[in-house]
C-alpha cells in the first residue's frame, strides 16, 4: 500500500497517531530537563486540506473533521487538548483548512530547551519541509533515508526524548525494517522512547510483525490499535496501530480512556474496535 502523507492528512489514522504523539510529549514536558524528538518520516510538515492531494481522498472529513465537530467527554477533551491546540494554531481564523503533520505538532509543543530533528527522504518534500522551518533554530531538517538514522543519530545529547517512526509504506518490507531499526536503535539508546506507527490492512502481516517484536527480547513494548471497520476482501486500510517502546507509565491508562471514544466517533456505523495490550512487559 502507498501511505504518502499528503493524501491521508487528518484521517482517522492521523488522529490516533498524533494523539499518542502529543501524550508522549506532554509527559516528557513534566520534567524541566531538555528532550529531543526525532521524526524519521517527516513529510511536508503541514497540509492544505483543500489542496489537490487531500481533496482527492477527502479522508480528513471522517477523521479530524469529526473530532473537531464533536462534543467530547471532559476527561477525553483534556487529554486531546494539546493535539487540538496544535491544529487550531495553524487555523487562527477558526475554520479547519490546514492540518499540521507530526513536525508541526511537535514544534508547537516544544519549550525553549527542547529540540526537533526531522528527516525526509523525498527530495521535493524535504525541500518544502526546510522552507516551512526556515530560521527555526530549535529544528533541524535533513534529507536522509530514515533507516540510516538509527545507526548514526542516536543517542541524542539530551538523553531524553522520542523517536517517531511513521513510514509511508510505499515499499515492501517496511514491517521488517521497523523491527531491524528498533533493534539497532535500542542497542544505542535503550532508555529512549520509540513510537512505531503501522497501517492495519492485512491482519496476518500485523501479527507477524508483533511476533517479530517479541523475538527481539526488548522489554516494555505497548501496542495500541483502533479499527474503524471489519477486514475486507480485497484488503483495504481498516485500522491503525502504534507500538511504543518505553512508554510513559501513564500512557496505557490515558489511551484506555481515549480510544473507546475515538473508535465510536471515527468508525463506520459504530463498528469501531480498539485494543491496548503489552507485546512485552518488564
Amino acid at each position: 500500500m502507498n501511505y504518502r502523507h499528503a493524501f491521508h492528512a487528518g484521517n482517522f489514522a492521523d488522529v490516533v497517531k498524533h494523539t499518542i504523539l502529543t501524550r508522549i510529549i506532554d509527559y516528557l514536558m513534566r520534567k524541566d530537563a531538555a528532550f529531543r524528538v526525532i521524526d524519521t518520516h517527516a513529510g511536508l510538515g503541514i497540509y492544505d486540506l483543500f489542496g489537490d492531494k487531500a481533496e482527492r481522498t477527502g479522508e480528513w472529513r471522517d477523521g479530524i473533521g469529526r473530532v473537531m465537530a464533536a462534543e467530547l467527554p471532559a476527561p477525553v477533551a483534556e487529554l486531546l487538548a494539546p493535539y487540538l491546540a496544535a491544529i487550531r494554531a495553524q487555523n487562527p481564523e477558526g475554520d479547519l483548512r490546514y492540518y499540521p503533520g507530526s513536525p508541526f505538532i511537535t514544534r508547537h509543543m516544544l519549550r525553549e530547551q527542547d529540540r526537533l530533528m526531522a528527516f525526509e527522504l523525498h527530495p521535493m518534500d524535504a525541500n518544502r519541509l526546510k522552507e516551512n522551518f526556515a530560521g527555526d533554530f530549535q529544528t533541524r531538517i535533513t534529507q536522509l533515508d530514515a533507516w540510516d538514522i538509527f545507526g548514526t543519530h542516536l543517542p541524542p545529547k539530551e538523553k531524553r526524548g522520542l523517536v517517531l517512526v511513521d513510514p509511508p509504506f510505499e515499499e515492501k518490507g517496511e514491517f521488517i525494517r521497523m523491527v531491524q531499526g528498533l533493534e539497532k536503535a535500542h542497542k544505542r539508546w535503550p532508555g529512549g522512547t520509540y513510537a512505531f506507527w503501522y497501517p492495519i490492512k492485512e491482519p496476518e502481516e500485523v501479527e507477524a510483525y508483533v511476533k517479530a517484536l517479541k523475538r527481539t527480547g526488548i522489554p516494555k513494548i505497548l501496542r495500541l490499535e483502533l479499527t474503524i471497520r471489519a477486514p475486507s476482501a480485497p484488503p483495504r486500510l481498516h485500522g491503525t496501530g502504534m507500538v511504543v517502546v518505553n512508554p510513559p507509565f501513564v500512557l496505557e491508562e490515558e489511551m484506555r480512556k481515549v480510544l473507546p471514544v475515538l473508535a465510536e466517533l471515527l468508525s463506520d456505523e459504530g463498528r469501531g474496535r480498539w485494543s491496548v495490550d503489552w507485546v512485552a512487559g518488564e
